[in-house]
Order: structure tokens, then C-alpha cells, then sequence
């Protein structure tokens, strides 16, 4: 019979979604069939799925984590923000509309349906389904009609662990307020607690673990000391950009540009020991001693171009070219490059045509429908096979479109300039190929011999021995339970 557990933590980016990614690996193991659900999830950091939809990142590492192929179902609410417009509604994989954040509430209660049926589904195919909550069940504000932690835990009968982060402080306020502030049958649903992120002895917080279960009534799991090989493995959060480690070497520049997505094409390079990844602030320059400036993928991209521009990234950038610096960008970063960008249905905001970087002759015109789905590259110059995604609005043609670095199957793949210095892709993913990132690297005087795919299983692989050695896995196992809808 399936049983499952959810996760929910204190507030947002307190590590659930790598704790998650973890006990799939440790509970899979162990030999069971283990499924990764989060109900709703916020994020422009999708992957696209076998089904042909799209789901949160986190998602996809834990159904990696679990040895499945991501699913549509393992995220069946996906928001997708858009600034001020305010965010895409992606259910089941599909894109229904974009909403206000008010406008949203009132259509939470719809959703439940969705949500509950992805998870049946998930629950005929597993012996456990790992829950991850959002945000927190504490913002007692958003609780009417909440289907991303409470009102999902309670409508499908889904016991919850209780997860802090020591590390921001304040961890018993944390979980001791949440108690305090929620209603008791939500409470009721709380059947231990764990800390998170803890650095240094673990035992030093023997007394704040008694007292925490004390004025709580709920047991502890364990403390679990901070994991440093996090970095290894691909972040969902913008936030987690900042993490990426600085190695020396060859120096790529990213800007952080405010509707940023996709960005874990970047966690490869950022792996590599010969390369450092640098994420760019709002307000800095970027940095003229970069070798590669890399434009990451956009939701909006009409609205982060005139960021780059009121950064004064557009003069960095042209200097940086006049120094021969190499650029490459990928998807919205591919389209800032062009000489124009079109919207003629208003979809990024007002309709009109708005003047892009110049630095490859292209022209872009978005387009309602959205092209998404897996795609299979091959790198002209080597002949290197790549393994990637697309997952954009827009077309986008012209002379230097000819020059397509990638083939798929019978047309060409991106564009570039007529030195080559000056590259764009809609291709996500193209470097976590081993052999196609060593080439690219190659050109501009590194040496890669990273097996990334092998350091992403091994770091999984060592975070469920983490979570082994710090959780009472028998405990948490025994909590999980046969959810409401699965005892027919």
C-alpha cells in the first residue's frame, strides 16, 4: 500500500526541496519505488518533461534522485512569475493563463482537483510519495484556500514533518511560532520536527532539540549538519545563484537580471574546477577581466532587457566585445542579442517592437504558442551530440542565423556572429554534456575533464549517507501514511 510523507518547512529556502532530493535517494536505496510531489510550486526554473509539459526544477532532481523520469504530475501547479504582471499559471504541465497574485487566490480552489488528481496517479505507481510544501504553513494569511501546504496535507490525509533552518537563527522561534500561530487542525497534522543546515557539532543543540519538542509536543528527527557538496547539484531558487563557488581560472560573468530562469545551465560550468562563475548584481559592472559574459534565460525578456540597459551592462557589454571577449546567450539571453525584439500581441506587457543589443543580425518576434519540449543537438564544428531543451516564446531569424553553430535534425540551431565571438542558443542543457562542454571550454583556453553527470549521482549519493547518519529514516518512514484518496 502507498504511503506518504510530507515536508514543509518554516519558511521559504529552508532546504526542503534537498531534503526531498535526498530521502528519494536514501528510501530508493533502501529498495523502495519512491515518487517526488510538490502541489504548487514558484519558479521560472523549469525542466521540460518526457509528456511534453513542464514542472519545477527541484522536481526533476528529485525524480532523478528517485530513478524516474520526470513526470507532469510531480508538480501539477507551477507558477512561473512575471514581475509586476504577475505569473503564469502552468497546470499539469500547460500554461492556462497569467494571473494577479489577488486574482490567484480566488482561483486556488479550482486547482485542488488538479493537484489531488496528479497525486492519485503518483500514488498508483509508488510505495512512497515524498511531499514538498511552499513557503510556510506559518503565512496564516495565504491559508484560505491553500493548496501548497495545509489545505493539501488535510485534504489528502498527508502526515507533515516540520522543517527549520538553523542556519538563518532562530530556529526554535521557527518551529515553536509556527505551533503558535496556526490553527490546531493543522497543527494536528504535524507529527515530528527536524533542523536543518546546522554548522559545527550537531550535539551542541542537544537542549534546543528538547526544548523545541517540549513546547511543541512533536518529536524531533534529528539535526542535520550543513552539506557541502549542495553546490554540486543544480539550485532551483535565485537566491542559490549567489552559492556558486569562485575557483579562478577562466572567469565567466553572468547578469543577474531580475526575471532570470533557467539558470541551471550554469551549475555545470560553475563545476568545473578551472572555472569560475561569477553572478553580477544589480548595480555592479560587469566585470571587464571576464572571459565569457553568459546571458541566462529570461522569463520576461522585453523587461529584463531594459534592466541590462539601465544597469549600463548594454556599455559593458559593448566593450567587452571590443576587447574581443567572447558572448553567449542562451534563450532570452539569445534574444537581447538580436537587433530587434517584436511583441505583437502584447504578451511580455504593451505590444510594440522594442530595440535589442545589435550584436547579432537577428530579429525576434514572440508568439503566443510556446515551443517546449526535449531536444536532441549536434554541435557543427565537432560533431558533438548534445542532450538539452527548449522552453521559449519567439521566433527568431536572420543573416546571422545561417551561421546556426547547432543542427536539429534538418535546420539550423542558433546564431552567431561572423567572427563567432558573439553566439546565441535556444538549447538549455548543452553543458552538462561532458564532451561538448570540453570543446566549448577548449576555445577559450580551458581544460575540462568533469564527468558532470557522474558528480551529480555521486553527490546524491552522498547526501542520502548524510541524511542516513543525521535523520531517523526508520522514524520518519513509520510516520508516513496511506493518504485518503489511496484507502479505497
Amino acid at each position: 500500500m502507498t504511503r506518504a510523507i510530507m515536508i514543509q518547512g518554516t519558511g521559504s529556502n529552508v532546504g526542503k526541496s534537498m531534503l526531498v532530493a535526498g530521502l528519494a535517494r536514501a528510501f530508493r536505496h533502501r529498495g523502495l519505488s519512491v515518487a517526488p510531489f510538490k502541489p504548487q510550486n514558484m519558479s521560472n526554473n523549469a525542466a521540460v518533461t518526457e509528456d511534453g509539459g513542464e514542472i519545477g526544477r527541484a522536481q526533476a532532481l528529485q525524480a532523478r534522485a528517485a530513478g524516474r523520469a520526470p513526470h507532469t504530475d510531480m508538480n501539477p501547479v507551477l507558477l512561473k512569475p512575471e514581475g509586476a504582471r504577475g505569473a503564469q499559471v502552468i497546470v499539469q504541465g500547460h500554461p492556462v493563463g497569467s494571473l494577479l497574485a489577488r486574482d490567484y487566490t480566488a482561483e486556488k480552489p479550482r486547482l485542488l482537483g488538479a493537484v489531488l488528481q496528479s497525486f492519485a496517479r503518483l500514488c498508483a505507481s509508488a510505495d512512497l510519495v515524498l511531499v514538498e510544501g511552499a513557503g510556510s504553513p506559518a503565512e496564516i494569511n495565504l491559508r484560505a484556500g491553500d493548496i501548497a501546504n495545509m489545505g493539501f496535507a488535510r485534504a489528502a490525509g498527508v502526515p507533515v514533518v516540520l522543517v527549520g533552518d538553523i542556519d538563518r537563527g532562530g530556529v526554535i522561534a521557527q518551529i515553536v511560532g509556527t505551533k503558535a500561530v496556526i490553527d490546531p487542525q493543522d497543527a494536528a497534522m504535524i507529527r515530528a520536527f527536524a533542523v536543518n543546515r546546522f554548522r559545527g557539532d550537531p550535539r551542541l543543540f542537544d537542549d534546543g532539540e528538547r526544548a523545541i519538542a517540549e513546547l511543541t509536543g512533536w518529536p524531533s528527527l534529528g539535526v542535520v549538519p550543513w552539506f557541502d557538496e549542495a553546490w554540486c547539484l543544480p539550485p532551483e531558487d535565485v537566491q542559490d545563484l549567489a552559492s556558486f563557488r569562485r575557483a579562478g581560472g577562466l572567469h565567466v560573468a553572468v547578469p543577474h537580471l531580475g526575471l532570470i530562469s533557467n539558470f541551471d545551465d550554469l551549475t555545470p560550468l560553475a563545476n568545473e574546477p578551472g572555472v569560475t562563475v561569477e553572478i553580477v548584481p544589480a548595480g555592479r559592472p560587469l566585470p571587464a577581466n571576464a572571459d565569457l559574459i553568459l546571458l541566462a534565460g529570461s522569463k520576461s525578456t522585453i523587461a529584463d532587457l531594459e534592466t541590462f540597459r539601465r544597469n549600463g551592462w548594454d556599455i559593458d557589454l559593448a566593450a567587452h566585445i571590443r576587447r574581443k571577449g567572447r558572448v553567449l546567450g542562451v534563450c532570452g539571453g539569445y534574444q537581447m542579442l538580436g537587433r530587434s525584439l517584436s511583441d505583437p500581441d502584447g504578451i511580455e506587457g504593451p505590444a510594440g517592437t522594442v530595440a535589442g543589443l545589435g550584436h547579432l543580425d537577428v530579429e525576434t518576434v514572440l508568439r503566443p504558442r510556446k515551443r517546449l519540449g526535449l531536444t536532441e543537438a549536434r554541435h557543427s564544428a565537432s560533431g558533438t551530440l548534445v542532450r538539452g531543451y527548449e522552453i521559449h516564446l519567439g521566433e527568431t531569424t536572420g543573416p546571422d542565423c545561417a551561421r546556426g553553430w547547432f543542427t536539429v535534425g534538418d535546420r539550423r540551431e542558433g546564431a552567431q556572429s561572423p567572427d563567432g565571438r558573439v553566439q546565441g542558443t535556444y538549447l538549455h542543457g548543452l553543458f552538462a554534456e561532458d564532451a561538448f562542454r570540453a570543446t566549448y571550454l577548449a576555445e577559450l583556453g580551458a581544460v575540462s575533464d568533469l564527468l558532470y553527470e557522474v558528480t551529480v549521482e555521486g553527490a546524491l549519493d552522498a547526501l542520502a549517507r548524510h541524511l542516513e547518519a543525521s535523520l531517523d529514516l526508520d522514524r520518519l518512514l513509520a510516520l508516513a501514511a496511506p493518504p485518503v484518496q489511496s484507502k479505497s
